[in-house]
């Protein structure tokens, strides 16, 4: 099982990709790490990754803009309380794709929710083919340059740490980011509670 996956896992990649960005909910991204962790085991080229998934993502990109720019309309029209709610939502989202869309396009690679949508939207919303294809391009080769590149590098620190000192010191390596993780996560859900200061108007003299 472990052979086939290593043997087939770029074109894994590349499916779980593009579909991802197509907008079918997918792990993507998962998938790029994984590749990336393997890359960083010798089975992959590292740039074969990054370019595969760069590929994958605008192509995947462009499938779900047009998708959404042909019958993204038709498709929200067809059930009334979505047409309805379509109707107030979609022209604030054509102002909004209008100023912000390439800005958006670009961030949208990086967040898992918008990763999935963003290109639907910019097709449903007709965002000028061109600018997005150009600021969708910048952001799904900084993607995979970014998260492929990491996940090698922590491929890489992990395996070594394995092999120099045994997998309990890689373990309590793990356990220490955990532990950090939550430490940091209790401490901003205290500093969220914390009560603002006082807007009670003062007392007249």
């Amino acid at each position: 099982m472990t052979h086939l996956l290593v043997q087939h896992g770029l074109i894994i990649l590349f499916a779980l990709v593009a579909m991802e960005s197509a907008g079918v909910p997918l792990p993507g991204e998962t998938a790029l790490i994984a590749a990336a962790i393997l890359a960083s085991q010798g089975h992959y080229g590292i740039e074969w990754v990054i370019a595969i998934a760069a590929t994958a993502a605008i192509i995947g990109d462009n499938v779900g803009y047009w998708i959404g720019r042909q019958g993204g309309r038709t498709l929200l029209e067809r059930w009334e309380p979505v047409a309805r709610h379509a109707q107030r939502v979609l022209p604030p989202a054509e102002r909004f794709f209008e100023r912000h869309g390439g800005k958006t396009v670009f961030i949208a690679r990086f967040v898992a929710f918008l990763r999935v949508t963003a290109a639907w939207i910019a097709g449903v919303t007709k965002m000028p083919w061109w600018r997005f294809f150009l600021w969708n391009a910048a952001g799904g080769i900084c993607w995979a340059v970014a998260i492929g590149l990491v996940a090698y590098e922590s491929g890489k620190a992990a395996a070594d740490a394995i092999s120099h000192f045994g997998l309990y010191a890689a373990g309590a390596i793990g356990a220490v980011v955990a532990a950090g993780a939550v430490i940091v996560y209790l401490w901003r859900r205290r500093s969220s509670r914390r009560p603002g200061p006082s807007t009670a108007p003062d007392e007249a003299p």
